[in-house]
């Protein structure tokens, strides 16, 4: 299979880049993955990439995108940081992505049993883990006020929290660039959060925004 290229990417609307991604988690988790000549693909990207979508998900070892969505060389933009918050560099990073190089989607992939959502829910403090953690401490107590019955260290809670974390960074990526936000008002790209679970290998989507569904 060939790597996308500025033909192809042009074609993509937002809904249909999903919809790749979509695709490529159900073949990951059959374990029937497109065959591909990464060397091949090497050669299809060394005069430029035209990805159809970036992703931001977390650090952690056993969520990399490509792989859980299927994706080759030149395919997605994959953005990586601790309990996938929102940040500057993150947002100036999606918007090269988006405005720069033409990708249709932005995703946000939050994951269970994950490390850092399980730290700032126990409120964990020390160097520049205390700042990171900040920014997902928001989500923690929007979700103790709709699970007041839950301890933080629940397993269901820390599972809550990850989910209303994704789709709080969504909310943050429009709320925080002009850019993003015109071209979602524009109709130019989409925006969804997802939820990947590390013990199936499937990615539950939570959140789907899409223009055009505001206009019906």
């Amino acid at each position: 299979m060939k790597a996308h290229n500025a033909e192809t990417q042009a074609s993509v609307t937002p809904r249909k880049a999903l919809e790749f991604l979509k695709e490529g988690n159900k073949r990951f988790i059959n374990n029937y993955n497109i065959n591909r000549n990464l060397l091949s693909q090497v050669n299809d990207t060394r005069d430029g990439q035209w990805p159809f979508a970036v992703i931001l998900s977390c650090i952690d070892s056993r969520t990399s995108t490509e792989l859980i969505f299927d994706q080759g060389l030149g395919d997605v933009f994959g953005v990586r940081i601790a309990g996938n918050i929102i940040n500057s560099d993150i947002l100036g990073s999606m918007e090269y992505a988006c405005k720069v190089a033409g990708s249709k989607l932005i995703a946000v992939i939050s994951h269970s049993k994950c490390g850092a959502i399980t730290s700032a829910c126990m409120n964990v403090r020390g160097g520049n883990i205390t700042e990171l953690l900040s920014k997902i401490r928001p989500s923690v107590l929007k979700t103790h006020l709709s699970l007041k019955d839950k301890k933080p260290s629940d397993v269901s809670f820390v599972e809550a929290v990850a989910r209303e974390n994704a789709k709080d960074s969504i909310n943050q990526i429009l709320y925080r660039s002009d850019i993003l936000n015109d071209m979602f008002q524009n109709g130019e790209i989409g925006l969804v959060a997802g939820h990947y679970d590390v013990e199936t290998g499937e990615v539950e989507f939570i959140m789907e925004l899409f223009k055009d569904d505001y206009d019906k």
